[in-house]
């Protein structure tokens, strides 16, 4: 008997392996969609091979991809006007017998869907990191299967802020004045060591246990909606962590990009963006740009593969049906390829007209930033309704800090909004004192509380969308250090036992607490007010007296706000403005919350701003 087992043991060895399915992406789809074609991704042991079938009233298999990898095989499926609710067998066979069946879901759209509006001049956007936000279920703080585990006494590693924890702080966001969240990236980051920013995805489908569950963060936005607060989802297409699940086996070799010949597997990016309009660069330097990789732990996606591309398309526009989305913000939006990101904005415009999609484009030169707007004349097929306003971020610190002289000061903030010209869509910019990657505004300000007023003032004032980071509103500070895990400290209250409460108001400093209510009181104010989401903007060139006036009018509101550095009080004389203010002799001052004579002239108080309002 022994003699027969040797024998058996070579068959089994080298019998071929049995074909097994293990992902079909994306997870689902739905009937009626305006691109009636589907591109499904299949991952498993030897299916490269296999012939697809389905057997569907309206499901038409188009055609069958493959690729050098027998471990993936691409189905192109339309899903004409007769296709149905409900499951479909995909069925994959081998010459004419069926080996694999795997049950796909179509689901009906909700009603309006392809209508959605997404975010624009009348909303205010508040800026979340879930893992540095608020815990809300400590029982997900670390997962078995997931690398990085929680310990909130290491600064780079995970401290359980949750999904949960945003969801129940839903009313602190709304009685704040803010219509919209914005959460850093919530989607699989199963990443060795600082994987709690989120831009190192390891799974484009799967929110991380970590945070929560698709269905956790789908409920966020419903019920986040319920009280008049849309969601806006950050993504990355420029690049994956490098634990994603392709890695070990790609589809492809040019999946990722990779350096020229002779230089290794890895080489960074040279950051240097404006080769994608510099008339005069290198084609090296261009190339280096966009196919560099960020750092070794970010394998940077290639996107002129065209099944990379519908891929990526493909799972924008799964997230905002599935999760019922406002918006999306892109991360480091000009390193992918340039046509393909023309390509991306425009699929997901198709689907939904009135959506919003900003990008991060961050450069200090506005006609770097303008290139990208939808609108343009400059021959680039753009559908990007929004950017970040870098540069008047940029200018903002500067003229607040600066002395003023004839080419420096709040001059700065004049001469950068002087240049919207070059959008073809200003007030659709989102503008911002900071964000998650840079120092916070009142470390930029050098914890100056009244430049800070100032600042919020015009944030919250002038054209665009205002976006708030977190821990803003009480002034969140870290100075000494640029630090990204000191930028995205812990908020306040957020987990049990925290000896401050932001959210109740337990153990704030007093200048905290008049942040906050500076903050609450101009966002409710400006939510109610449409002259500051679409009124006219009109400034006056700051005289270098450490002045800035400006205003915005429709045709029944005016709001004059002034922004002051003096040391002192200032008489600032009125009839330089009357061509704006017109013969008003009074208005409401919304901050201080009393009735201000305007005549001849208005004091100002000392490095503080006014918000003034009047009817037409």
């Amino acid at each position: 008997m022994r003699f027969l087992i040797l024998p058996l043991l070579l068959l089994v060895h080298f019998l071929p392996a049995q074909p097994r399915l293990e992902r079909v992406e994306p997870p689902h789809w739905w009937v009626g969609m305006q691109n009636a074609q589907l591109q499904l991704m299949l991952y498993g042991q030897d299916i490269g091979h296999l012939k697809p079938s389905v057997e569907a009233t309206g499901i038409t298999v188009l055609r069958a991809i493959r690729v050098p990898n027998e471990n993936y095989l691409f189905v192109d499926l339309e899903i004409g006007p007769e296709a149905t609710t409900g499951t479909f067998n995909l069925n994959l066979l081998e010459g004419n017998k069926v080996v694999l069946t795997y049950p796909y879901t179509l689901e009906a759209r909700q009603p309006g869907s392809a209508q959605r509006r997404g975010f624009d001049s009348r909303d205010a956007i508040y800026l979340i990191t879930p893992d540095r936000y608020a815990n809300g279920d400590p029982g997900n703080d670390s997962v078995e299967g997931l690398a990085d585990k929680a310990n909130r006494r290491d600064s780079e590693k995970r401290h359980g802020g949750d999904i949960e924890g945003i969801r129940q702080h839903l009313d602190y966001y709304r009685d704040m004045g803010f219509t919209g969240l914005w959460l850093n990236p919530v989607l699989e980051n199963d990443q060795p060591r600082s994987s709690y920013h989120g831009y190192s995805t390891t799974d484009f489908y799967e929110v991380d246990a970590r945070l929560g569950t698709n269905e956790s963060y789908r409920t966020l936005c419903a019920e986040a909606k319920e009280k008049g607060l849309l969601m806006v989802m950050d993504m990355v297409a420029n690049h994956a962590g490098s634990g994603h699940w392709w890695t070990e086996d790609l589809p492809t070799p040019d999946w990722y990009n990779r350096p020229p010949a002779g230089m290794g597997d890895y080489r960074q990016t040279n950051h240097r963006r404006t080769t994608l309009e510099d008339p005069h660069a290198a084609p090296s330097d261009r190339q280096w740009f966009q196919d560099g990789w960020f750092v070794p732990s970010m394998p940077d996606l290639n996107q002129r593969n065209p099944l990379m591309a519908t891929y990526l398309i493909q799972n924008a526009i799964w997230w905002v049906e599935y999760a019922d989305l406002g918006g999306i913000r892109m991360d480091t939006y000009s390193y992918p390829d340039k046509d393909f990101m023309a390509r991306w904005t425009q699929a997901i415009m198709a689907e939904y007209p009135h959506f919003s999609i900003v990008g991060e484009e961050w450069s200090p030169f506005v006609p770097i930033v303008a290139h990208w707007q939808a609108g343009n004349d400059n021959g680039y097929p753009s559908a990007l309704n929004s950017l970040m306003d870098f540069p008047l971020q940029i200018s903002l610190v500067e003229g607040l800090k600066e002395q003023e002289s004839w080419n420096s000061g709040l001059l700065k903030i004049y001469e950068t909004l002087a240049l919207d010209y070059l959008y073809p869509d200003p007030d659709m910019l989102m503008i911002f004192p900071d964000n998650h990657d840079m120092s916070r505004i009142f470390t930029q300000l050098d914890e100056d509380y009244d430049l800070w007023q100032n600042a919020m003032a015009f944030i919250l004032t002038t054209r665009g969308i205002p976006q708030i980071f977190y821990g803003t509103e009480i002034l969140m500070s870290h100075p000494g250090t640029d630090a990204h895990v000191e930028i995205r400290r812990d908020f306040p209250g957020g987990w049990a036992g925290d000896a401050v409460n932001a959210f109740t108001g337990e153990g704030l400093s007093e200048q905290a607490r008049q942040a906050q209510a500076l903050m609450r009181r101009l966002l409710t104010w400006r939510k109610e007010n449409p002259v500051i989401h679409t009124g006219k903007l009109t400034h006056y060139g700051p005289l270098h007296d450490g002045v800035y006036v400006y205003f915005r009018q429709d045709a029944d509101k005016t709001v004059m706000v002034v922004l002051n550095k003096n040391e002192e009080a200032f008489r600032l004389k009125l009839d330089r403005f009357r061509e704006t203010m017109g013969p008003v002799r009074e208005g409401y001052d919304v901050i201080g919350q009393r009735k201000l004579p305007l005549e001849e002239t208005l004091t100002l108080p000392p490095r503080s701003p006014l918000v003034i309002e009047w009817e037409r």
